[in-house]
């Protein structure tokens, strides 16, 4: 696809070329294609209206996901979060064993795929936090819990110029991708100080429906803050803010 490099940007259709702005620059591409009519009625394009649908319903499930999530996600989130997060849910849904082409979802699929997704490419938990912990979901309960042992924050927390201390916190999401219920319970450590000193263990759980035969999340993250005047400011833009899925129980 070819890009603009003049300092002439188009936004809009000259004859059979159409100009638009991407995140990677001004970019152009030429009318045409297949009718939308002729797509939903030919029969030589039923594999790509099969794809369409699946396609539609990784969408779908990519949506909820922000929107449950949409309070954590504010100053975690990198850009191009959803692109990322689209291609491992069209994962899913390619992963139902169960329904025929065209009509595979998220439900019958391996929603066990999003474990180990990170919201922020430039704050990466694995490479952020460097310490052992465990992670566990009690579905009979409804009980999902980060333990994190005893560390020494200096050697196992990767700090970004200018933080002074870091939150750890934990999401559980009960989510039901097809008629959009969701519980979402969430828990944050105190503030943990850069230095050589000893971390006391982290007990981070939550709670949500018990005997829930749904979807479980348990997501961990971390958040950075400078302490000015025994005040804690996060960090301007959180940037470096990571958050991952560190277990995913499917459901029955």
């Amino acid at each position: 696809m070819p890009i603009q490099e003049s300092i002439i940007k188009l936004n809009g259709t000259m004859g059979d070329l159409t100009f638009y702005k991407t995140e990677d620059g001004f970019l152009a591409r030429r009318k045409g294609g297949v009718t939308a009519e002729r797509m939903r009625t030919d029969p030589r394009f039923e594999r790509t209206r099969e794809n369409q649908q699946e396609f539609a319903r990784a969408g779908k499930a990519v949506r909820l996901i922000r929107k449950v999530l949409r309070s954590h996600l504010l100053q975690v989130a990198d850009k191009r979060m959803t692109g990322r997060l689209m291609q491992v849910l069209n994962l899913v849904v390619q992963a139902d064993k169960v329904s025929t082409r065209g009509q595979r979802n998220v439900i019958d699929g391996e929603i066990e795929l999003l474990t180990g997704f990170e919201f922020n490419v430039n704050g990466i938990l694995t490479q952020t936090f460097h310490a052992p912990y465990t992670t566990v979901i009690d579905r009979a309960t409804g009980n999902l819990s980060v333990s994190i042992p005893a560390f020494i924050p200096s050697e196992m927390v990767t700090y970004p110029q200018g933080a002074t201390h870091c939150r750890f916190f934990a999401v559980g999401a009960l989510i039901n991708f097809e008629d959009g219920r969701s519980v979402i319970t969430m828990s944050e450590s105190p503030e943990v100080l850069k230095g050589n000193q000893e971390q006391a263990a982290i007990q981070l759980a939550q709670a949500v429906t018990p005997a829930s035969t749904d979807p479980l999340l348990l997501l961990l993250g971390i958040r950075f803050f400078q302490e000015v005047n025994g005040r804690f400011y996060p960090l301007r833009n959180g940037a470096h803010n990571a958050l991952g899925v560190v277990l995913v129980d499917g459901g029955v």
